[in-house]
């Protein structure tokens, strides 16, 4: 079993409100729990109006399988040009 883990810096374009910034928030981790079989959060920069960081995590047969989701959590998230990734991360934990 491998557990993978994504954690991804956003910078939202044209939020000029932490309410714009909440709606572009929902609409794409809504979008990702929706298309795939991931878990996901905001988990950092609360309080900054065009700033976001998420989390996904995935538990797939091996590593391959996890990387290939959390790979298409990104390509999810680049097609909706609501806002830019700015760092990734991918850790796969092994168990």
């Amino acid at each position: 079993m491998v557990v993978g883990v994504l954690q991804i810096e956003l910078f939202i374009h044209g939020s000029q409100s932490l309410k714009a910034k909440r709606a572009v928030v929902k609409s794409l981790l809504g979008r990702c729990r929706a298309r795939l079989p991931v878990s996901c959060a905001e988990t950092d920069h609360h309080d900054l109006w065009q700033k976001a960081s998420f989390g996904f995590a995935v538990v797939e047969k091996d590593e391959a399988s996890a990387d290939r989701v959390l790979q298409r959590v990104l390509k999810e998230l680049e097609r909706t040009g609501s806002a830019e990734i700015c760092s990734q991360e991918i850790e796969l934990i092994h168990y």
